[in-house]
């Protein structure tokens, strides 16, 4: 799991950090390796934003940043969650970029311990430990994932202001999704006939929608960015339509670490405030979406999906 490109970008990251004093303890960030354009260790026309808020962070803070790269992988054993709290929990990181901010992704886990997900660095042993758990607390949000329709074929020139403007479009949708839920939903069924089932993982959405499979897609919108970064000269537009159901992104950490949190969300609002955060993220080749009140959304109910 190592790369050279990696160990570039983490320098680059550490010479920003001039100012912060070497005798300070560093401040350990865990970042997903495969998150683009959150964060994205090979570059393959990824992004890292997560990278650069963890930089600014701790330059914020005083204090040199190491970080610590994981993998998540898409199986039905997989838990973000318990990935996450395995991590902290482990002390691999004080911290861990790129969290969804909602309540039953909080707080102490339904299960007392946990397996390590992939990390730089692991070895064999790991693979059999099983971490004691601790409870996951937020830091405040630095922005907001949303849910967005992309056009194209022969939609690219339809104006969508509600769900309800992709009635006689053809819709591709990966099977099982949040996206899936609401699109299969959305006025009783009433766009259920227009609707093209797809195999999550298979890469099938954006190659089928430049074909003209079908003509628009319900996808989050860090998704279509990392397509356009990879494919600049895509026909597929935006159509400028936000699902309003969405969450914030923020750090989580351990409530053993409250002291720690405190500093960070101080820190964050200040960033927050001046615009800095948001200035980081078209470089990474990202649109910013700044936070929504509450911070933290509550568990999402088939209700919340009732949208104009």
């Amino acid at each position: 799991m190592r790369n050279w490109r990696a160990s570039l970008i983490s320098a680059a990251i550490l010479a920003t950090l001039g100012g912060a004093s070497h005798a300070q303890e560093a401040l350990r960030i865990c970042v997903n390796e495969n998150a683009p354009p959150y964060s994205a260790r090979h570059k393959t026309g990824g992004g890292n934003f997560d990278l650069a808020v963890a930089g600014a962070l701790a330059q914020k803070l005083g204090r040199p940043l190491e970080l610590q790269w994981f993998e998540t992988k898409l199986d039905d054993d997989s838990s973000a969650t318990l990935d996450a709290n395995a991590l902290l929990s482990d002390g691999r990181c004080q911290l861990l970029a790129g969290y969804p901010l909602t309540e039953d992704g909080l707080g102490k886990p339904g299960a007392a311990t946990a397996r390590l997900p992939d990390f730089d660095g692991f070895k064999p042993a790991d693979r059999r430990r099983r971490i004691a758990l601790g409870t996951l607390q937020p830091s405040k949000p630095y922005h907001f994932a949303a849910l967005t329709v992309i056009l194209g074929g022969g939609a690219t020139d339809k104006t969508i202001k509600a769900l309800g403007d992709l009635d006689g479009v053809k819709i591709g949708v990966e099977g099982g999704t949040l996206s899936d839920t609401i699109l299969m939903t959305y006025g009783d069924g009433r766009l259920i006939d227009q609707i093209t089932h797809l195999v999550p993982g298979r890469a099938e959405l954006w190659p089928g929608l430049e074909r003209g499979d079908f003509d628009a897609a319900l996808v989050p919108l860090h998704r279509f960015d990392a397509y356009r970064a990879e494919h600049p000269d895509t026909k597929l537009r935006l159509s400028g339509f936000l699902y309003p159901v969405g969450f914030n992104i923020g750090f989580v950490g351990l409530a053993r670490d409250a002291s720690l949190l405190a500093q960070v969300d101080a820190a964050l609002a200040q960033m927050l405030a001046s615009g800095e955060i948001a200035k980081l993220a078209p470089p990474a080749g990202m649109t910013y979406l700044p936070p929504r009140a509450p911070d933290v959304r509550k568990p999402m109910l088939l209700s919340d999906l009732k949208s104009p």
